[in-house]
């Protein structure tokens, strides 16, 4: 008698996007992938994203926050003020510059 053999359990480790963000390029090109979306929320995250790819203590030493306020600031759960997100993007060498935005009028 044949018996089923035993399937080994499959071993994940959790996906941390900031561990692929190694150049400043890479960096922005995230950052405005995730504001093309629209969402509030997904840019706020990735804005938290590309602070832990640089150093979290180093950015919020920088724009004036402890490091554990910045981390939950820019959790997926976290709504933070605007004047944190200009302040971390501040910190993090960046400015928002505002465009028109393209129409769909006919």
């Amino acid at each position: 008698m044949n018996r089923p053999s035993r399937k080994q359990a499959l071993r994940t480790v959790p996906f941390d996007a900031a561990e692929y963000l190694f150049d400043e390029e890479t960096r922005l090109a995230y950052l405005n992938a995730a504001l093309a979306e629209g969402d509030a929320q997904a840019m706020v995250t990735a804005l938290g994203t590309v602070a832990r790819a640089r150093g979290m203590s180093r950015v919020a030493k920088r724009c004036g926050l402890g490091r554990e306020s910045l981390y939950k600031a820019l959790s997926e759960s976290g709504n933070p003020a605007f004047t944190t997100i200009v302040g971390v993007a501040s910190a993090l060498g960046y400015t928002f510059e505002m465009r028109t935005a393209p129409s769909n009028r006919d």
